[in-house]
């Protein structure tokens, strides 16, 4: 297969295929759009066994952060017989190269760190991490109402990631700890926003001993300083892992995880005010069951034409194919589609560069690597009428 101009391939991604490479075809075609990526962690290194769950986030001076669950005995999640320390690498120079990894939390032998959900406070200059760490054998199934076996912690960082603060405790903010029901708050992964206003807020998910998974958010008007917790968004079929964007008219818009159903789709709901209520859900994008990314790139109050808003996931069949979706009726309908690359695929999360590319971190090759896809606005601009999945 031959290589068209515009695209580009780094060490280790052999099997990657972006939309931009060429198809054997009588005349030459050019793709249009930069599409080009790299491997960011691959399992097996630096003594872990496996890297899931890829969170990525643009820091002010326009260094990227790229965090992971570095699992040490196996692939499975926090609580079940595994050791799960939160892992970051940081690029200056738009992904190309990062840096060696740097261990954020060890919370201790068969102790989890995990889960990481990232905003940049533009008013502070601030990073914020929010995440969880869980007791061995404590997992959002396993822990018990009332106690500490799975808290919610925060980090921030004001030099772009050279150093961090120590652990805030939010868990008796993130749940109600007189529940006796209510076993834990899980952060996104990823999908947190600052608001037009200031409002810091965090996507979360509830786990509890009486009914399905239910989605609400947690929000700090003075900076981090102090957060409060919103209202669950009334959902009968429940939902999960979870992702923010803020719409044009200020409004917010949640992208949500199915917990069951026949038809295979995410959930959106929307709040008027930052996060404290939220609407009743509405069917979503069609999707197998995984965490994905959605992301404001473009917003026409700002000059910006058309305005859009970006969504990652895989295509299918199943976690396979990864596609970027694209609204250009703020969050209504995603019609738009582009393959980003195919073979396995699983969870996603999205951010906007200093020049305005943009990155998605994700799982490739059936949990082997996650990898950093950067592309730009001809590349999204090349998206077409999505069709169904093979």
């Amino acid at each position: 297969m031959r290589r068209l101009p515009g695209t580009r391939f780094f060490p280790g991604i052999p099997y990657l295929f972006c939309l931009a490479i060429a198809v054997l075809l009588p005349a030459p075609v050019v793709a249009a759009g930069l599409c080009e990526s790299t491997d960011v962690y691959t399992s097996g290194q630096d003594g872990y066994k496996i890297y899931r769950i890829p969170t990525i986030e643009t820091m002010p001076d326009g260094t990227l952060l790229a965090l992971a669950e570095a699992r040490k005995h196996h692939g499975g999640d926090p609580g079940f017989d595994n050791d799960i320390d939160l892992v970051y690498k940081l690029s200056k120079d738009a992904g190309k190269t990062w840096s060696a990894m740097v261990i954020m939390e060890d919370p201790g032998e068969n102790w989890s760190a995990a889960n990481a959900a990232t905003v940049v406070d533009r008013d502070t200059g601030r990073t914020w991490v929010l995440y969880i760490r869980s007791k061995p054998s404590r997992s959002s199934i396993t822990s018990r109402p009332k106690t500490d076996d799975l808290m919610n912690m925060a980090r921030w960082s004001a030099d772009n990631g050279q150093t961090w603060s120590e652990p805030i405790d939010l868990t008796a903010v993130a749940r109600d700890m007189n529940d006796a029901k209510w076993k834990v708050s899980v952060v996104g992964p990823g999908g947190m926003v600052q608001t037009k206003s200031g409002r810091l807020v965090a996507p979360l998910w509830g786990s509890f001993e009486d009914r399905d998974c239910q989605n609400l958010a947690i929000y700090s008007d003075d900076h981090g300083k102090t957060w409060q917790r919103g209202e669950f968004v009334t959902n009968k079929e429940g939902g999960d892992e979870n992702q923010l964007v803020e719409l044009a008219d200020g409004s917010l818009l949640m992208d949500c995880r199915q917990i069951k159903g026949e038809t295979l789709q995410r959930w959106f709901t929307t709040s008027t005010d930052g996060g404290k209520t939220w609407s009743a859900p509405r069917p979503g994008i069609r999707v197998s069951p995984v965490a994905t990314a959605i992301e404001r790139y473009a917003l026409p109050s700002a000059g910006d034409q058309p305005g859009s808003i970006l969504w990652t996931g895989p295509k299918g069949p199943d976690r396979n194919n990864l596609v970027l979706r694209v609204s250009r009726d703020e969050g209504k309908t995603f019609p738009l589609e582009r393959l980003i690359a195919e073979g396995p695929a699983a969870y996603s999360d999205l951010t906007v560069l200093k020049d305005k590319t943009v990155g998605v971190f994700w799982e490739r090759g059936d949990y082997k690597y996650l990898t950093f896809t950067r592309f730009d606005r001809e590349f999204i601009d090349g998206a077409s009428e999505s069709k169904p999945a093979p």
